[in-house]
Formats: C-alpha cells, sequence, structure tokens
C-alpha cells in the first residue's frame, strides 16, 4: 500500500530506507524544496562541497570504499557541468553513484528559464542512464531502478534530473527496500576448461589484473592462481590493490599512458606465450595504436564481467565473461590437479627478480636521501615510517605515486588510487574515504597541480570535522606533462623550453591555504623537518596539511 507524500519527502525516504548516511552535494535554487525537506529527515547529513566537483569525487570516493552506491546533489545544468568532469571519471572507473541534479519547474520550461538546460542529454554520454521525472508518484520508484543500475556491473553513474514542482507535487507513493541485482556470474564450465589446458600447456605463462579483482573481492583466489602457474602479475589499467604488492609474484604495472606505451606493453608481454587476464580492459592506452599492445604469437585468455570489453579491442582471445572471483576459483580447481611444468622453479625466480629490482631502486633512492630539494623517495620513506598500521591511503600523488607504492606497499583495503584520468579527486577522496572508515586514519598523498583542482575540499573537512591529513607533494609543476613531452619531443629535442607548465611566480603555498580554509598546515622544505611535521599531522585528531616542497627536476 502506499501513502500520500511529495516528491521531495519520497525522494529522502527512500534514501532512509535504503540505509544511506550521507548525500554529498552543493545547493542551489532548483534544490531549494530538497534541502528545506532534509531537516525533516535527521537519519541523512549532507555533506557541503564548495564545487560539484569536489561533491562527485567524494561520493565517488565513498561508493567504492563502502562497495555501495553513493548519491550526490548537483545544482541544474551550469552546477551539472562543473561536476561533469567527475562523473566523468565515475564512469571510466565504474563507480557506482546516483546523481540528483535539480531542475526547474517543468511547466516553465518551454519559457527557457535561466540556468535551464537539457540535463539528461547532458548526462547521456557520461552515464549508465539519465532519466527526468515528471511526476511525483514516480521518484521512489525512479531512484530504486537508478540505484539498481548504478550497482550492477558494469557499475557507473546514473543521473536524476527532477523538476522544482516534482519536488512538491503530492502523490501516492509506495516506498520500499531496493531490490539490488545480484550478479555473481559462473563461467562457462567447457570455456574454463579451455582456459586450464592453455595454461597447463604454457611455458611462459603471465597474469594482467584489474579492478574488477578487488570488485569481486578475489584477491587470494588470484594469489593461488599465479602460484600454481608460477607466472607473474602485472597490474593493468586499474586503481584498486588487485593484489599485494608485496607478493613475490607482483610484476607492477603495465606501461599503459606513455607515447610508446602500445609498443612498450607488447614487448613485456612478448616474453609470455600465454597472458591471462582479468577484470581489466584490454587496452586503455591514452595513445592506443592497431594491434592494441598484444605481440603477435601470444595466446591471450580475457575473462570480465562486462561483456562489452571481451573482444573489444583485441580479436582473437578466448573471452569468457564471469566475475573474477568465480572464474579465479574455478581456474584453481582445475590447475590444482597438475600446472604447468617449471611453476615452482619460475615461481622462485621471479621473486628473486623482484626482490632485486626493489632493493636496487631503494639503494638508489638512499643516494639522494639527504638532498635538498627533498626527494620524493625521502618523503615516501618517512611517510612510511610514520604512519599507523591500520591507515588508508587516498594517493594522487602523480609522478610521485610509484615511489608512494614502493615503500607504502599497499595492500587491499588501505589504498585507494584516482580514476578515471581527470585530475582532482585526490583532495575530496581522502575526507570520503574518512566517512566511510571512521575508525581508521586516513592520508590523502596529492601531487601540487592535482590538489588546486579541488582545494576547496579541506574546508569541507574543517566545516564537517573530518580528521583527514594530507601530504602536498609540490614540486612546483606539473610534472607529468613535462616527462609526456620529454617523451614527445625525443632526446634531440631535450633542450626545448617548457611553456606554462611551472606553478611558480607566485609559489603555491599550501599550508597557508589551509590555515585560512581552517585546517592546520605546515610547510616543510628541510628533509630532517619531515618526521616531526609528520606526526604532529596523524596526531593532531583534526584536519591537517604538510605541503613538501620535493625536487621536481625531469631528465
Amino acid at each position: 500500500m502506499g501513502s500520500q507524500s511529495t516528491g521531495k519527502h519520497a525522494l529522502l525516504d527512500q534514501l532512509v530506507v535504503d540505509g544511506f548516511r550521507y548525500i554529498f552535494g552543493n545547493p542551489g535554487t532548483t534544490e531549494q524544496a530538497f534541502m528545506d525537506a532534509l531537516q525533516d529527515h535527521p537519519e541523512l547529513e549532507f555533506i557541503l562541497a564548495l564545487h560539484e566537483g569536489v561533491a562527485v569525487s567524494m561520493a565517488d570516493t565513498y561508493a567504492r570504499a563502502t562497495r555501495k552506491p553513493a548519491f550526490v546533489e548537483l545544482h541544474i545544468a551550469p552546477g551539472f557541468g562543473s561536476g561533469s568532469g567527475m562523473i566523468f571519471n565515475a564512469k571510466a572507473s565504474n563507480s557506482s553513484l546516483v546523481v540528483y541534479a535539480g531542475q526547474s519547474a517543468s511547466r516553465a520550461l518551454l519559457q527557457d528559464p535561466l540556468l535551464s538546460g537539457d540535463i539528461v542529454s547532458m548526462a547521456r554520454p557520461i552515464s549508465k542512464w539519465a532519466y527526468e521525472i515528471h511526476h511525483a508518484a514516480d521518484v521512489p520508484q525512479a531512484l530504486r531502478r537508478a540505484l539498481k543500475v548504478a550497482d550492477e556491473p558494469p557499475q557507473g553513474p546514473v543521473v536524476l534530473s527532477i523538476p522544482l514542482d516534482v519536488m512538491d507535487e503530492s502523490a501516492d507513493v509506495t516506498i520500499t527496500p531496493t531490490s539490488y541485482t545480484r550478479w555473481r556470474v559462473h563461467p562457462d564450465p567447457a570455456a574454463m576448461d579451455e582456459a586450464a589446458a592453455l595454461l597447463t600447456r604454457s611455458e611462459r605463462p603471465a597474469l594482467v589484473v584489474g579492478d574488477g579483482i578487488a570488485l569481486a573481492d578475489a584477491q587470494a583466489e588470484l594469489v593461488a592462481v599465479a602460484e600454481l602457474l608460477g607466472a607473474p602479475v602485472f597490474q593493468g589499467y586499474s586503481s584498486e590493490v588487485n593484489m599485494p604488492m608485496d607478493h613475490p609474484l607482483f610484476a607492477g604495472a603495465l606501461p599503459l599512458y606513455d607515447l610508446a606505451a602500445p609498443a612498450t606493453t607488447a614487448k613485456v608481454l612478448a616474453r609470455h606465450d600465454v597472458v591471462l587476464v582479468v577484470g581489466a580492459p584490454l587496452f586503455r592506452f591514452i595513445f592506443p595504436s592497431r594491434g592494441g599492445g598484444v605481440p603477435e604469437g601470444t595466446t591471450l585468455i580475457h575473462i570480465h564481467i562486462d561483456g562489452w570489453e571481451l573482444g573489444k579491442n583485441v580479436p582473437g582471445a578466448l573471452g569468457i565473461r564471469a566475475d573474477a572471483l568465480a572464474a579465479l576459483a574455478a581456474l584453481r580447481e582445475r590447475l590444482a590437479d597438475g600446472g604447468p611444468a617449471g611453476a615452482a622453479r619460475r615461481a622462485a625466480a621471479l621473486g628473486a627478480e623482484h626482490r632485486g629490482k626493489r632493493e636496487a631502486a631503494i639503494a638508489a633512492d638512499r643516494r639522494t636521501w639527504d638532498a635538498s630539494p627533498i626527494s620524493v623517495a625521502r618523503l615516501m620513506g618517512e611517510l612510511a615510517a610514520a604512519l599507523p598500521a591500520n591507515a588508508a591511503i587516498f594517493d594522487e600523488a602523480t609522478t610521485a605515486s610509484p615511489t608512494l607504492a614502493r615503500y607504502v606497499m599497499p595492500r587491499p583495503g588501505s589504498y585507494y588510487r584516482a580514476r578515471g584520468g581527470g585530475l582532482g579527486p585526490g583532495m575530496p577522496g581522502a575526507v570520503a574515504l574518512k566517512l566511510a572508515m571512521p575508525d581508521r586514519p586516513v592520508l590523502g598523498v596529492v601531487s601540487d597541480g592535482a590538489a588546486m583542482y579541488t582545494v576547496s575540499a579541506l574546508w569541507t573537512a574543517a566545516h564537517h570535522r573530518v580528521p583527514v591529513t594530507w601530504v602536498i607533494v609540490n614540486n612546483a609543476s606539473y610534472r607529468i606533462l613535462k616527462q609526456n613531452l620529454m617523451d614527445y619531443l625525443g632526446p634531440e629535442h631535450a633542450r626545448r623550453e617548457f611553456v606554462a607548465l611551472d606553478l611558480v611566480d607566485p609559489p603555491l603555498r599550501f599550508d597557508r591555504i589551509a590555515e585560512a580554509m581552517g585546517v592546520h598546515g605546515r610547510r616543510v622544505e628541510r628533509p630532517q623537518d619531515l618526521r616531526p611535521a609528520l606526526d604532529e599531522a596523524l596526531a593532531l585528531g583534526a584536519p591537517a596539511l604538510v605541503d613538501v616542497v620535493v625536487d621536481g627536476r625531469v631528465r
């Protein structure tokens, strides 16, 4: 049986019955009804962002950390446009969001009111589903459908445009918990027999994994299969910890982001006769080329929950639609009776090789340990030593991220990275991570360029008293663009100048920006001052930021 309710209260009642606690947003005039009704629903807390991109980024991280859809409020067409870059990130990285955008009153749309626009058309390229609700009676059902669609693989953002008069309209509505899709998909047994046979005959197998592993909580099964095969595990396009990075078979990330990435990836994979790709696309390069980074003569097995990714760019692979946990469990059962010859010998050799590479990198780091400006390695080494064992990290350190990973050795459930490629999730992501994990220390490690996209997240943390700590890796430049430009130009043009890639004159003082927004700020310019500043910030129990001036030179 339904009951009489306005659209605004039906929307909020549906969120309550579905167990929501937080709404992330930046309000405007077309959301007045929604914002006013919030006071009648004390179970919900509105996390106020000062920019729409900050709100979307917080919701994105909160959804990833809780493995549940998150809810975002945005303000009509301009506000939706301001948040669209981060909605793009959510779409590209399969984050389950429901975005509510206010709309002008439906009876006035013919007059082309100020701020109004076709939000549904704006949303289509960057969402899984977009719909404008025309009747208050449809509000709870539309929200339930949106939550279901956002949550089922491939996860992604869904957009609901709701006119102001629909929010005020009364109707007979039904509020009931959302019925989410049970999306676990088991693989075809014959396909798994074929995959196991290919891997058993392999002499040099390898695995490439993506965030489908973390989504399915399949890290343990992945480790078991890799050990049975004696195969290295490469990280493909991904940002989750899909395998503990201190495992001897973890081989690091494939090159996906530079100009030569397809050729370099093909060179890496050419060392292997069979490559098993699980939960990752084949392949996503910034600068793709024909051939897709796969060498001739390499047999591919591709397992993914998203059928769209199977055979999309690379023909000829054995494509198997399944979730990663079910597929790897089935593969482990088949390999347990007799995996490929020499697996233990290969695993031991790979472990020694990977340990040697890490030890060599750390030894090289020590040569600049006391340098000034501070080396990135010194910063990350001190940071790893200062962090509590149960800390969670949001990493948008950009060019410093590989060094951070070398020292903190991320493990599942403790480390998150920006996804989708658009800069800015790091500052708000750390706030949302703390909201999702209130009993754990949370650290955001963010490059200076990325931090400026969403620096107002500092105010949100102070306003809501979210005790998160940020470390700014301040190299006073867009260093990643400098590196990419050097790759583009080649060594014969190494003396060219960098245009508009330095963040100087005046310098960015994040310690002062933080203090202005109510956050403890400290600037560090000498290596010996790092540990005291980090210890102080982590022990404060309040929002804190450490602005670290590091060496930003490029080769």
